[in-house]
């Protein structure tokens, strides 16, 4: 590092993680999201009120059926919240995770344990919970819907007006319950991630010391004969 510089903050690379977390929940929504739509219509279609999806076969037949009826919109319905769901998302995941791992860092002062990644983990995906469920609900209803639907919503806003004024606040966080159970999942793939991570930066270490300390034998010898 040249002199009179210091090393970016901790604040830098937390605001930097979560910028590359949003931008990676944006690439992926844009380039899956019609996959999104299918799985979501497979899950409900033969459900209690949901007569008007029409059977799908497989995912090609659904995609074929879809496109045809619906046009490429209904390939990408409920696109938009599901972009500023999983921008958001990640966004605010990677932050406060990384916020969490450097408060538990300050408060021990020695490398963290993996309790400490899955707390932290479990801490950001609780609170991502709470702050985008209203996204996936309303996303979720716009993926389901058909031109013959009798209660269509005709963008993000509106829906979250409508749900609001006839169903309430409450319903904006139905399904809150699973979503926080859910936050299990993340927790363990994360301290995974950050434990064998660690591993194999040890393993790279250890084997980096042995190849110098080799060659600094190799070269100790040459010098001797």
């Amino acid at each position: 590092m040249p002199p009179g510089t210091s090393p970016p903050s901790t604040e830098a690379w937390t605001w930097e993680n979560a910028v590359a977390g949003a931008t990676a929940g944006f690439a992926t929504v844009a380039t899956f999201h019609p996959l999104d739509v299918v799985r979501t219509r497979f899950q409900v279609s033969g459900g209690r009120g949901l007569s008007d999806l029409p059977p799908y076969r497989n995912t090609g037949h659904a995609v074929y059926t879809i496109a045809r009826s619906e046009g490429l919109r209904g390939l990408y319905a409920g696109f938009y919240p599901a972009v500023l769901g999983s921008t958001v998302s990640w966004g605010l995941y990677f932050f406060f995770y990384n916020r969490a791992k450097q408060r538990y860092l300050q408060e021990k002062d020695v490398q963290l344990r993996p309790f400490d990644h899955l707390a932290s983990a479990a801490e950001a995906g609780a609170l991502v919970c709470l702050f985008t469920n209203p996204i996936w609900l309303v996303k979720t209803r716009m993926q389901l819907q058909t031109p013959g639907h009798t209660s269509s919503y005709s963008g993000f806003s509106d829906a979250l007006r409508t749900i609001r004024k006839e169903e309430g606040w409450r319903a904006l966080y139905r399904g809150i319950g699973p979503g926080l159970l859910l936050v299990t999942h993340g927790a363990i793939q994360f301290t995974a991630y950050e434990e064998l991570r660690k591993a194999m930066i040890s393993a790279k270490s250890k084997q980096t010391r042995g190849d110098d300390k080799g060659s600094e034998d190799l070269l100790h010898v040459n010098c001797e004969t």
